[in-house]
């Protein structure tokens, strides 16, 4: 596939999961070919036809300290499981563990001549919990069909990567960025070591979802971060602030409460268990009431100033930038038939909007203001668009305008619209756009289908998200750069991938008349 030349046919994936394969050196790995992949010393595998290399470390950590590299190791290593995930609750797969900075590699040719370009993924789940295992985000098909070398990271989250400590003194100075420290460490690795497995550490191209799109935003204003990547893409995932160190102490001290803690015993959260402090994120939200929060700290330390607030860091402007959300982003999260929506008519309507949005609007001029507009839609149509356009948004919209308005020439929105085929309640949700960008149409959990359709639009997707990691721009010819005025939008439809000039307009102004209260901060 031409990643950089629009759309193509999806190459045709063979093989199903195959044993392990020794490792070896670089030079021995490309005389070997795809069916016996050795690299350094570790011990890949052919994953669905691609060489891969899971559980890699790239780093150690004391409890809430910054990480440190460490050496290859000098032996056989085997690289053909997933590393632990970092403690958190309901965690998709059992195995968690304080130490968890590992990542995984899948690249079609892992030998130092191939240099083709690097697609790190950074997992979703807010700052609380997440995983790379999800079968939706595994990197096998993007890898071959979009002749890009795939990295996922493991890293810390919630209160072990950013618990806001520092209060408690110097130990802890690191604590509220300490999860994106694990990602700056992970990028580092890749760019001394990415050559080996055939990647190009020239042409990184980080890309997350929801939270991890969120991560992105903030590193994109981090100075450690500068230079270790070189294109960006986020997906329904937008950091305009970070958390204030007043609100994120408040944080702290519900944890410690929740968990029966004094104010000032921090040596427990030192020596207690890792199960137990996962107690602790039962806590309600002491700022905005709900799961408790966890995020980046404007702490001084490694972060000096918001993402996107009041503009756009100047060293992210020159770094090309694909920015996308679904249509009905909150329809994955507040469900049908959950109680919030349950017995939603228009006399209740008001009450059960108020704490879903973000932005401080009567609730009840809003749902007027839709009627209006909209006068065929039902009480649920309005509640999924006014939470949507009212939650999670707007933080799109602020970072593509301050980007633009700073003059960045090269930034690409998209809206996936394209309702799932087997759920067509759910609409177009948040997460949804995942199983096209990665090829994993048939993952479980994936709600695209199969069909010719969902096809074609995982051909344009990967050719979009492939094209900004081989050239710097997204790889199809007709999508126009995000511009003032104008704010030209790559559509994704049922019927059609086309660009549109500002879509949503009218919810954009609409929303646009109070300020945009970033979860969090």
């Amino acid at each position: 596939m031409s990643a950089g030349k629009g759309l193509s046919r999806r190459a045709a994936m063979g093989g199903a999961l195959a044993g392990a394969a020794f490792l070896g050196s670089p030079a021995l790995s490309a005389a070997l070919g795809k069916s016996d992949p050795r690299v350094l010393n570790y011990r890949g595998f052919i994953d669905r036809g691609v060489p891969a290399f899971w559980g890699i470390r790239y780093a150690r950590a004391r409890r809430f300290d910054r990480p440190v590299r460490e050496p290859l190791p000098g032996g056989e290593t085997s690289a053909t499981h997933f590393g632990p995930l970092c403690p958190q609750r309901n965690p998709m797969t059992a195995e968690m563990s304080e130490d968890c900075l590992f990542l995984n590699i899948w690249s079609p040719d892992p030998s130092p001549a191939a240099r083709r370009p690097v697609m790190v993924y950074f997992h979703g789940g807010a700052y609380n919990w997440g995983s790379v295992t999800d079968p939706i985000t595994q990197g096998p098909h993007l890898a071959a069909e979009g002749d890009v070398v795939v990295v996922s990271v493991n890293h810390r989250i919630n209160l072990f990567g950013y618990g806001w400590l520092h209060p408690f003194g110097e130990r802890f100075r690191h604590s509220g960025n300490a999860g994106q420290l694990d990602l700056i460490c992970a990028l580092e690795w890749i760019r001394d070591h990415i050559g080996a497995f055939g990647g190009d550490p020239d042409r990184v191209m980080v890309f997350g979802q929801s939270g991890g799109g969120a991560k992105i935003a903030t590193l994109m204003a981090m100075p450690a971060a500068s230079g270790l990547f070189h294109s960006a893409a986020t997906m329904s995932g937008q950091q305009v602030t970070a958390q204030g160190p007043g609100n994120a102490w408040q944080r702290t001290r519900a944890l410690m409460h929740e968990l029966g803690l004094g104010e000032h015993d921090f040596a427990a959260l030192l020596t207690l268990p890792h199960e137990r402090l996962v107690e602790g994120l039962s806590a309600i939200d002491p700022v905005l009431g709900g799961g408790i929060y966890f995020g980046p700290v404007l702490d001084m330390v490694h972060l000096h100033r918001h993402p996107f607030w009041p503009d756009a860091a100047a060293q992210s402007l020159d770094i090309p930038m694909i920015l996308g959300n679904t249509s009905d982003e909150t329809r994955a999260f507040i469900r049908t038939d959950g109680p919030v929506v349950h017995g939603l008519d228009w006399s209740n309507i008001a009450a059960r909007l108020a704490p879903q949005i973000k932005i401080d609007l009567r609730p009840d001029w809003v749902v007027a203001q839709y009627r209006a507009r909209f006068p065929h839609w039902s009480a649920q149509d309005v509640f999924y668009a006014a939470t949507t356009a009212g939650r999670s948004w707007p933080g799109q919209v602020i970072e593509a305008d301050r980007r633009a308005e700073a003059g960045a020439q090269s930034t690409w929105v998209y809206q996936l619209d394209r309702e799932s085929p087997l759920d067509p309640a759910r609409g177009a949700a948040h997460t949804d756009d995942l199983p096209y960008v990665f090829g994993t149409l048939d993952a479980p959990g994936s709600y695209s289908g199969t069909g010719a359709r969902a096809r074609e639009i995982s051909n344009a997707m990967i050719a979009a998200f492939a094209g900004m990691a081989h050239n710097g721009r997204p790889g199809l010819a007709d999508w126009l750069p995000y511009r003032l005025p104008d704010r030209a939008t790559l559509m994704i439809a049922q019927d059609r991938i086309a660009v549109e000039d500002d879509p949503r307009r009218w919810q954009r102004e609409l929303w646009a008349k109070a300020p945009y209260i970033q979860p969090g901060s």
